[in-house]
């Protein structure tokens, strides 16, 4: 009993130290799984606004030229590295607290899923303005009275926050409370039974990944294409969320083929991007003890 006291400072470093390496290899694996699939995110946000096919938007890309491919690049960086560290760091404390105080209340196979949820809300309220001024930047219609990083970041400032940096706060909460719900909810029993196959920890964790990422993507889909609408345009004729999703509706001709256009490479960038995110994250987590 007399030497517990020597102990609590040092199990306190533990954790202190293990929460500082949660929010890094966040940061780390989601910086690198971003670049790498910058220009696939990019078309399919060319075929989100302007309604065109895969090679369509790619041709389009293409005559912009290389320079342009990486227009937006920054914050989309900056916004995935803090992103990343606040969805795994704050994921893995809120679990901790959760596992900790629940008990018998909450079972523990939803508490990941769980302490996703509370980490995707808080994640909408901290990253919804670079989600605002990457989109404003990749939109091609903005290039002529918003051609710079600085020109975009004033003229929203001077809006007011729900038609500036915050525009589309509710469907973007929505959609990160439950992409980040399902994502670890599933990612561990999916990556247990990838193992249980034979497969290496790595492979297990990039096709853990990619599956979960798969059924988030689909489900979610909708809500990505109605936050890119919402968002693209500065200075058009304010709407709600359901007026935006009534008009997005009509324009898609009522047809949920037509509202899942670019879909494919959605999943494909989403499958290769949260593959090598988790396989990153798990590597790392493993490496740092």
């Amino acid at each position: 009993m007399a030497g517990s006291p020597d102990h609590k400072p040092d199990e306190g470093l533990r954790d202190s130290l293990g929460c500082f390496r949660s929010y890094l290899n966040g940061a780390t694996s989601s910086f690198l799984s971003t670049l790498i699939a910058f220009p696939v995110y990019k078309t399919v946000f060319r075929q989100q606004i302007h309604n065109t096919l895969v090679h369509q938007a790619m041709r389009q890309l293409r005559k912009e030229g290389p320079a342009k491919l990486y227009r937006g690049v920054a914050p989309a960086l900056l916004m995935k590295m803090l992103s990343g560290a606040q969805f795994f760091g704050l994921q893995d404390n809120i679990l901790c607290q959760l596992s900790l105080s629940s008990h018998s209340v909450i079972t523990t196979s939803a508490l990941p899923a769980l302490a996703g949820c509370g980490a995707g809300m808080l994640e909408a309220v901290v990253f919804t303005p670079f989600e605002r001024v990457q989109n404003v930047l990749q939109n091609s219609k903005n290039d002529s009275h918003l051609p710079t990083l600085k020109s975009v970041l004033v003229r929203l400032k001077a809006e007011r926050p729900a038609l500036g940096y915050y525009r589309a706060f509710l469907p973007i909460t929505a959609r990160n409370a439950l992409g980040s719900s399902l994502y670890f909810g599933l990612k561990g029993p999916a990556c247990a039974a990838m193992a249980g196959q034979g497969l290496s920890p790595l492979v297990s964790s990039f096709v853990s990944g990619t599956l979960t990422s798969m059924v988030t993507s689909l489900a979610l889909y909708p809500l990505s294409v109605l936050v890119a609408n919402m968002q693209a345009q500065v200075g058009s004729e304010v709407k709600g969320v359901m007026a935006c999703w009534r008009i997005l509706w009509e324009s898609r001709q009522r047809s949920v083929p037509l509202l899942y256009r670019g879909s494919s490479l959605v999943i494909l960038r989403s499958c290769f991007t949260w593959g090598i995110t988790t396989a990153i994250y798990d590597c790392l987590k493993k490496l740092s003890g």
